[in-house]
């Protein structure tokens, strides 16, 4: 049994490492530096033996995007959830700020999970974290659907109907939230865009010679954002 325990624990300690070094790589390389092979060895392994974690390099990379996407929800909702459900505005803030300090202290998570694909790289049917991506997803909507009351009369003329989104976006959320409009949805993505804009822009380098203070910037757009959907940015 104690036998069995520490084979466990260092198998666990070398899968760890593994997706280190493939960030690490990453990092320092781009996408097309991640190979199992280089992997290998830099870690003094063989890339026979790393085969015994991960069969395949994409096998790697899906690992990684929902071990990131998923480390990237459980911080938000951590954030999200210290406050009152009721606090709409605050909530939202809290989702915009924790999302844009994870991304520029890990960048090169953040272009892992929303940069370009990766060369050559097939995700499996469904995507890489399909749990995580509904979270975020979800998340938002029931932002929108609780600022809704507020938000309703304030959209453009025009309108949105369920054609417009893909089925299991419109199929979730008349299920979730019953009554709940189609021009809520796209609200919930337009918000999620204004959330991400200027990150990518941050994040790619290039508010570098534009801005001293980013994030200033980034807490004006969210504090509009939230003022456009008729809530108290002042909470």
């Amino acid at each position: 049994m104690i036998e069995g325990s520490r084979r466990e624990r260092l198998r666990a300690e070398t899968a760890r490492e593994i997706k280190e070094t493939a960030m690490a790589l990453l990092a320092e390389g781009g996408p097309g530096a991640v190979t199992l092979r280089a992997i290998a060895r830099r870690m003094g392994m063989t890339a026979g033996a790393l085969y015994g974690y991960h069969a395949t390099r994409d096998d790697l990379l899906t690992a990684l995007i929902d071990d990131v996407y998923t480390g990237l929800m459980d911080e938000i909702d951590q954030a999200c959830g210290a406050l009152p459900a009721g606090d709409t505005a605050g909530r939202l803030l809290a989702w915009a700020e924790t999302f844009r300090g994870w991304a520029t202290a890990n960048p090169e998570g953040f272009r892992l999970v929303y940069g370009e694909p990766v060369p050559g790289y097939r995700p499996p049917p469904g995507g890489p974290a399909p749990d995580a991506e509904r979270r975020a997803c979800a998340g938002l909507v029931s932002l929108v659907a609780a600022a809704w009351p507020h938000a309703a009369g304030r959209q453009p003329p025009g309108g949105h109907d369920w054609s417009d989104f893909g089925p299991g976006l419109a199929d979730e959320v008349r299920a979730s939230h019953p009554g709940l409009p189609p021009a809520a949805v796209a609200v919930a993505l337009r918000v999620w865009g204004r959330m991400h804009g200027l990150v990518a822009l941050e994040v790619h380098g290039h508010l570098r010679t534009q801005t001293r203070h980013p994030e200033k910037l980034y807490r004006e757009e969210i504090r509009d954002l939230i003022a456009s959907l008729g809530l108290s940015p002042d909470r």
